[in-house]
């Protein structure tokens, strides 16, 4: 038998009442009800009340002390049952108490209410934090989600391979982390964004059906829903085509969020958005579908438009129904609300009972363009129409976007209770750098574009689509993925648009260039992120709630205490010199 225990205390029942068994775990809480001592024991299975006829057996022992406890299992008094916990009809009659391992230091905050400190001092105590039932129950639930998804994945025939943790810096995508080499000087390695050019190799090597869960280190500015370390499910077929991607996507999705989620998860197939139609009716390519509110192009009824700001400007529109009726004040929030993301301002306008309007914008409409409002975009009764102006389609489309999504919040529009899910596909291939005013890659640059960029000199850049595809839920982007671009001709043709010749292409790409030489299938996949979807099962509002040993929002590791700096010995076998910063 086990030294440390008899037990687990999630296995203590009523039918070891009357038995004498043995435990361990942490000192939950010490309590002295007039001269009794009531130790509660907390293990990671649940919490156990114990008591000691020996007045001296629990004191001075520390909350979160290590300790092991053999007695007597017996029932409490009914008066005293503790429906909370699973032994809460039970109690343990302590005859002997070792300690395993005493707490020393003040706790820097309450173990229970861990989720309610500061996250700088959560993270520093991490694996303080962890002992907290509801921070631990986010890493077990991960680790039953992984255990479901490799299940799933050998169960369609995948076949897992780990890829390297070393590897080369790639010129496109975000920001490396690179790592220097010793027995190279001058030379680096990089942590991988994703596995992307090795599950490609994979597929020239004749690797039918891959997956792994995918380490991808990215160094960017964090925030809620994204560290420098996350995880996805990373996967890659060979000879497929778009929508048998989407079929494996869709089941995975569906499958996990109905088996570790009560709420209601929309069915498949899921609804497919062109980007195009995504960006003008929702304002992102991750639309929140739980919000009923369109955004509808005003640009035509306006053209001949008096109105300052409206003028030579595409013109976006949202209509609500019923809420003429709200405070000034409710208005004053949204105008509030557009200055904050750097609009000028905000127009909008209520349909009153006897036909006319009611607003800031009224003054500088004609009767025509009046009439054309109400019958173009179906205004009834109460409705109201705000308007959003700019020079720029992708500026008029984001900052409609954001006032969709806030006056849904506002108007507690998304139900909490819902996954709507939708996948984004069609993308542009290329995208405008609004700071060099060329073209760049809008998504991934080793996707097939439509018609395989036979005629791309015939065509603007900008207007050329790829087939590449995003998987979205709630107004959050879950998984990207494509078929891939596996003929070299049209690869190059595409980095030469972004800047690349040929010859720097092959440099920086030369694995992959030379394994499509020796023949290559044309394959597809895609990558779910792992954090994000238990973050959407578990109802967390930042990502790293549901990792173990996440960074800080800065980007540091305040328990390990990294980034930190090298001892001179490192930096000379590195060959590696610190760049002292000038005083200003």
């Amino acid at each position: 038998m086990n030294k440390y225990r008899s037990h687990m205390i999630k296995d203590i029942n009523e039918s070891l009442i009357g038995k004498e068994i043995t435990v361990s775990g942490w000192v939950e809480n010490i309590r002295d009800h007039g001269g009794v001592l009531f130790l509660d024991l907390r293990d990671e299975s649940g919490t156990l009340q114990t008591v000691s006829n020996d007045d001296d057996m629990f004191k001075g022992i520390a909350k979160e002390s290590v300790v092991k406890l053999t007695g007597t299992l017996r029932k409490r008094d009914e008066g005293t049952f503790n429906e909370r916990i699973s032994t809460g009809t039970l109690e343990l009659l302590v005859d002997n108490l070792e300690m395993l391992g005493e707490s020393v230091h003040e706790l820097p905050f309450e173990i229970m209410t861990s989720k309610q400190t500061k996250d700088d001092v959560r993270l520093k105590y991490r694996y303080l934090d962890l002992r907290n039932n509801q921070v631990k129950d986010n890493i077990k639930l991960r680790a039953e989600i992984l255990h479901f998804l490799r299940n799933k994945m050998y169960d369609l025939s995948f076949t897992e391979v780990q890829t390297p943790i070393l590897t080369a810096s790639s010129p496109e995508g975000a920001r490396d982390f690179v790592v220097p080499s010793r027995l190279f000087k001058g030379k680096f390695y990089a942590l991988p964004q994703a596995p992307q050019i090795y599950k490609e190799l994979l597929m020239v090597g004749g690797m039918d059906k891959y997956f792994q869960i995918a380490p991808c280190f990215r160094d960017e500015d964090a925030r809620a829903d994204r560290t420098l370390e996350f995880y996805q499910l990373d996967l890659e077929m060979s000879f497929v085509e778009e929508d048998e991607i989407l079929n494996i996507g869709e089941e995975i999705f569906y499958d996990t969020f109905t088996k570790f989620s009560n709420k209601e998860v929309s069915p498949r197939p899921f609804r497919r958005i062109a980007f195009k139609d995504a960006m003008e009716m929702y304002g992102t390519d991750k639309p929140d579908l739980r919000n009923p509110l369109i955004i509808k192009d005003a640009s035509k009824v306006l053209e001949n438009t008096t109105f300052g700001p409206f003028k030579n400007s595409i013109i976006k529109v949202i209509v609500v129904d019923n809420i003429g009726d709200k405070p000034n004040s409710w208005f004053n929030e949204v105008v509030d609300f557009a200055s904050s993301i750097g609009m000028p301002g905000i127009g909008y306008i209520t349909l009153m009972e006897d036909g006319s309007f009611k607003g800031p914008i009224d003054k500088f409409l004609s009767n025509e363009e009046r009439e054309a409002l109400i019958k173009e975009f179906d205004m009834k009764t109460n409705s109201v129409m705000f308007f959003i102006a700019n020079k720029k389609l992708g500026k008029a489309q984001n900052f409609a976007g954001q006032i969709r999504n806030e006056l849904g919040r506002k108007l507690e529009l998304m139900d909490p209770n819902k996954l709507e899910l939708c996948i984004i596909n069609d993308f542009p291939m290329f995208e405008l750098d609004e700071l060099t005013n060329k073209p760049k890659f809008c998504h991934n640059p080793f996707s097939m574009p439509h018609n395989g960029m036979k005629d791309y000199e015939e065509k603007d850049p900008l207007d050329i689509l790829a087939y590449q595809f995003d998987f979205v839920c709630n107004g959050n982007e879950m998984a990207s993925g494509a078929i891939r671009n596996h003929d070299l001709d049209s690869l190059a043709k595409g980095f030469n648009i972004v800047g690349y010749s040929r010859e720097e292409v092959e440099e920086r790409f030369k694995s992959i260039f030379t394994a499509f030489k020796y023949g290559c299938p044309p394959h597809g996949g895609m990558a779910p992120g792992i954090d994000r979807l238990i973050m959407l099962i578990k109802d967390e509002p930042n990502l790293r709630e549901v990792q173990a040993f996440p960074t800080s929002a800065s980007g540091q590791d305040l328990m390990m205490g990294s980034p930190s700096t090298l001892m001179p010995q490192q930096l000379e076998e590195l060959g590696l010199i610190i760049k002292e910063e000038e005083e200003v």
